[in-house]
């Protein structure tokens, strides 16, 4: 691999990222013109961090690395934090630490020897999500979308190591290791569940181990199972907050004790990220901002739903040690930023879902790859993601949004602090989402399957943090000593917390990320 990248960088510079299919994060050296180059692939499944202290630039795959150099110290970004606490997330490239940059998805940067500011980085490739110009055959598209993805879960086969699957009974792992049963007899799947004996609610059909079993028995996998419980949750939050080098989106839990699973049989193992977001598996999501006045209204309407955490009128409030150092930061304009190139020409439903489907993998989909990544590595564990192929992702862009969803003005309006529950329930009044990808899976996986509800892989939180676990979380942060009150107000903070433990509110995200937040300042201030 090392020898073809650089030979294809001598031959065409940075023109060869455009011609690269799959994962990679590198720095080439140039002795001749001495520059450096950093580069990232398109969809961003391998992070590359850089910063620069006076004329000292440090890069590496991890933040943490950087506290080896005598010029680094580490500081809470709180403008970074802002972000955190607005989204569960980073929609620019900062993180939580002082300017520190994680280089975005499908760019390069240059970095000369001469001393000055770095450069802005140079994007190669974005995503484009647009209705097609031509007619539709629907036909023709099954075809192509079923030629592409086996031609993509081929590609991720390739390797001189043991290949494996997660499987978690629903149709994406599903098909994946459908096919992936043809080329390897007995392939290795893993699955992880939950113990539900203290779930209640929707959180009690979140363990997908039987659905899972049939799916191995039906293809002859070889199947391993880890089961959950409260508690280990708590015992990996250390462990987790080093390895993720700064929370991300999600509850990453679930996805550290897969990798740690898969990791004692297989080298490799196959994944089903990206195909809810490609193929729009979120109805639910893209339905809350579709008919509009215009750009700036759809702005105003999708800002309101992804402040996954403390809304904005409440974000003075929760940060007020500090909010004098961060007032000038604007959340929605971040928002608003994610779409500096795609904010015209906006005039139909289709517009509005498709711009929504770009925001979700520029910034949604950018934070799981960043976590996937970290806690497989902490294993030793590659993930391969046979959606993210160059073909098929590009042939995913140009489909209309009528053949991925149907209610394209119907809005029907869910709680986002509720995971798998809320596609269960929206899938059952509207058979909606991922409807061309459904019907091309229906190949390989019984029908069933295929139309089976959008499960979410998380576990029973919002029932453990009040139940198993409301001891932890008070230990945690139920107190004044907690290290997230240097600049977190904690009147502020105990009520939203006392909101989910007294039943008043699903506060599942935020406990999450506070949990992980205190640990982080722990492990790295």
């Amino acid at each position: 691999d090392s020898e073809v990248l650089l030979y294809a960088f001598a031959q065409w510079g940075t023109r060869a990222l455009e011609k690269l299919n799959g994962m990679f994060a590198f720095a080439i050296w140039d002795t001749k013109r001495r520059v450096l180059t950093l580069a990232r692939d398109r969809f961003g499944v391998k992070p590359i961090y850089y910063t620069q202290v006076g004329d000292t630039v440090l890069f590496g795959s991890e933040i943490k690395a950087f506290r080896g150099h005598p010029v680094y110290s580490t500081k809470l970004d709180l403008e970074g934090l802002v972000e955190y606490l607005t989204f569960q997330n980073f929609f620019t490239d900062k993180t939580l630490f002082e300017n520190v940059r994680l280089l975005p998805h499908g760019s390069w940067l240059e970095i000369p020897m001469q001393r000055g500011p770095l450069p802005a980085p140079t994007s190669f490739w974005d995503y484009d999500f647009q209705e097609p110009s031509g007619a539709y055959n629907e036909a023709d598209a099954l075809d192509e979308l079923d030629r592409l993805f086996r031609q993509s879960v081929q590609r991720q086969l390739i390797s001189d190591v043991d290949v494996g699957s997660y499987l978690s009974g629903g149709m994406d792992s599903g098909s994946i290791t459908a096919l992936a049963a043809r080329e390897i007899p007995s392939i290795s799947t893993f699955t992880v569940g939950f113990d539900l004996s203290s779930a209640s609610g929707v959180e009690l059909g979140y363990d997908e181990r039987t659905r899972a079993e049939h799916m191995s028995y039906r293809y002859g996998t070889e199947h391993y199972e880890m089961v959950l419980k409260a508690g280990d949750m708590e015992r990996a939050m250390s462990k987790i907050a080093w390895h993720l080098d700064e929370p991300r989106v999600g509850q990453s839990y679930p996805n550290y004790y897969a990798a740690k699973l898969s990791s004692k049989f297989v080298k490799v193992c196959l994944s089903g990220a990206g195909g809810d977001e490609l193929f729009g598996g979120y109805p639910w999501r893209y339905y809350r901002a579709v008919v509009n006045t215009d750009f700036d209204d759809y702005i105003t309407k999708y800002f309101g739903f992804w402040q996954r955490m403390v809304p904005n009128g409440t974000l003075a409030k929760v940060m007020a040690p500090v909010w004098k150092q961060v007032s000038h930061v604007s959340p929605i304009e971040i928002f608003r930023g994610v779409f500096k190139a795609h904010a015209d020409q906006l005039r139909r439903p289709e517009d509005y879902i498709n711009h929504s489907l770009y925001l979700e993998a520029k910034t949604f989909l950018n934070g799981l790859l960043v976590v996937e990544d970290k806690l497989s590595m902490a294993h030793g564990l590659e993930t391969r993601v046979p959606f993210l192929d160059n073909d098929l992702v590009d042939f995913a862009m140009r489909l209309p949004a009528r053949a991925k969803l149907g209610n394209l003005t119907e809005v029907i309006r869910l709680n986002e602090n509720e995971p798998g529950g809320k596609g269960n329930r929206y899938f059952e009044k509207t058979k909606d989402g991922k409807l061309i990808l459904r019907k091309m899976m229906s190949r390989y996986i019984p029908e069933q399957v295929a139309n089976r509800e959008k499960q979410g892989f998380s576990a029973p939180d919002a029932s453990w943090f009040k139940g198993d676990s409301i001891d932890y979380v008070r230990r945690r942060l139920r107190h004044t000593n907690a290290r997230i009150y240097d600049f977190l107000d904690h009147d502020a903070v105990f009520g939203l917390i006392d909101d989910h433990l007294e039943g008043r509110e699903n506060r599942r995200l935020l406990i999450w990320s506070l949990l992980s937040l205190e640990q982080w300042c722990e492990e790295f201030l």
